[in-house]
């Protein structure tokens, strides 16, 4: 049953092959077994799983047949789930109980999903490795001494290892697609403000936004389909009508307008991923696509500028975690500054510490204008170069990630060398727009992610689009041996 879709849970569910009891306890017996060889989960609810199976077995029972309802899932370890820990993956949260639902937990119990528990993650979301965590880090399954990216690396190693066959994940920076295309996932990013982040714990506020990573677009459409939405609990949340994901799947692609940007294929880029990125463009165009070149000429700006705005945000975010009112508090302080001090040194971890204080500089008197001011400038030429892009193509592709998977402590001791792998993933998130990566093949056995970018609110076109390349080709549907 691990090797089951969320699409064909729902038609075993729905033809009574399997009861969503039988489904999730098959589930949590191969967590059990085969997570510590990855440490892809934090927190295992085996008895709130049962529970929530019981109640989906129930409303079956009744005739409801909702596409979600039994099926398996796991959240990523900074969505609030009350009376759950929620730890960002950091000692400062390590004994947190969250006292309520984060809207995305809260859509996906109404549909009857059920959550087998919350999945490791970068500390902070802060990471492009999944190795910031003070939980340790995850283990990419197609080859356990390399990373499976980050931050959302628990969740892209669980659906991968088939422990869940979809999870919920975060993309600040590219935290949802970077971790999909090192480990052979669907997983997309949606537009700004289409899924709610209320209570969804904040790394940058104006860059988080909340999606799914699962094995297929399909699956995606599913999980998409009941987390977006307006949210009055969130004033970023767009009330904007949510298309119908799934419908519009199997359109085909003739005529479909696709860019190739010239800056995606310069230095830095391995030529093998390159070659994949190609193979993918000559499948689309059998498939209808036309094909055009075009520039993004600000794309050499995204890393500094990214590296500015978010640390600077997650300083003002992260200040509340004070060791006053929750979390994690230092012993014996001497005096309150003493408690701020020896709590906030001792419950973060160095790439957050290194973050904050980066954010700190560039907000300070005298430098907020060369550095944050700045960056937000060039935030608006990203926006603009996507904008002129879109008038004259309909989605933008390139790698997701310019290397393959690294090994575990490669980049440790070069924090810099790390940050350049999200080069082509922030740039979707400085302008708000939707980006998704899909599997389009292997190299020496590590998977390589392919990204569709489009305009704002087009979730369905990138969906639609992977959706067919997946009808025509089947790397997605490998799987890693072992697992």
């Amino acid at each position: 049953m691990h090797r089951l879709t969320l699409a064909q849970i729902a038609r075993g569910l729905a033809a009574k092959d399997f009861s969503a009891v039988e489904l999730s306890d098959a589930l949590l017996a191969r967590i059990a077994q085969l997570d510590p060889q990855l440490n892809s989960f934090i927190t295992v609810t085996a008895e709130r799983a049962r529970s929530q199976a019981q109640a989906a077995d129930a409303r079956r029972a009744t005739g409801e047949n909702g596409a979600l309802l039994g099926a398996p899932i796991a959240h990523k370890d900074l969505f609030c789930t009350e009376g759950v820990l929620t730890t960002c993956g950091s000692k400062i949260l390590h004994n947190f109980q969250a006292p309520y639902d984060a809207t995305v937990v809260a859509k996906l119990a109404a549909a009857g999903a059920v959550s087998l528990g919350k999945l490791n993650m970068d500390e902070f979301a802060m990471g492009s490795a999944n190795e910031s965590s003070h939980f340790g880090a995850v283990k990419n399954p197609w080859d356990t001494s390399r990373v499976p990216g980050g931050s959302s690396g628990g969740s892209a190693a669980a659906v991968a290892a088939g422990l869940v066959p979809a999870a919920t994940g975060t993309d600040t920076g590219g935290s949802i697609r970077q971790p999909a295309a090192l480990t052979n996932l669907t997983g997309i990013k949606p537009t700004y403000g289409r899924v709610s982040r209320w209570g969804m714990i904040a790394y940058a506020s104006s860059l988080d936004q909340g999606g799914p990573l699962a094995r297929t677009a399909e699956d995606c459409a599913l999980m998409l389909g009941a987390i977006a939405g307006f949210d009055p609990k969130d004033s970023t949340c767009v009330d904007a009508p949510v298309d119908d994901y799934l419908a519009t799947l199997s359109q085909p692609l003739t005529g479909l307008r696709i860019g190739l940007p010239k800056e995606y294929f310069g230095a830095g880029l391995d030529s093998r991923i390159a070659d994949a990125v190609l193979a993918v463009v000559e499948e689309l165009k059998k498939l209808g696509a036309t094909v055009k070149d075009i520039s993004l000429p600000n794309l050499q700006h995204a890393i500094p500028a990214y590296y500015v705005i978010a640390p600077a945000e997650a300083s003002s975010n992260l200040s509340r975690f004070d060791g006053v009112r929750f979390g994690y508090r230092c012993e014996n302080p001497v005096n309150l500054e003493d408690l701020y001090k020896r709590s906030r040194g001792e419950g973060f971890g160095a790439e957050v510490k290194r973050r904050i204080m980066v954010g700190t500089y560039a907000l300070s008197a005298g430098y907020y204008d060369a550095y944050y001011l700045k960056a937000q400038r060039i935030r608006r030429l990203i926006k603009n170069d996507f904008v002129s892009a879109f008038g004259e193509v309909d989605v933008i592709l390139g790698p997701t990630t310019p290397n393959l998977a690294w090994k575990l402590g490669e980049k440790n001791a070069d924090p810099v060398s790390a940050y350049l792998e999200d080069i082509y993933t922030i740039t979707a998130n400085l302008a708000g727009i939707p980006g998704l990566s899909m599997p389009a093949g292997f190299i020496d056995g590590l998977p390589v992610g392919v990204q569709l970018l489009a305009p704002y609110f087009q979730e369905a076109r990138l969906l639609n689009v992977a959706h067919q390349y997946q009808q025509v080709t089947d790397w997605h549907t490998r799987t890693p041996a072992g697992f």
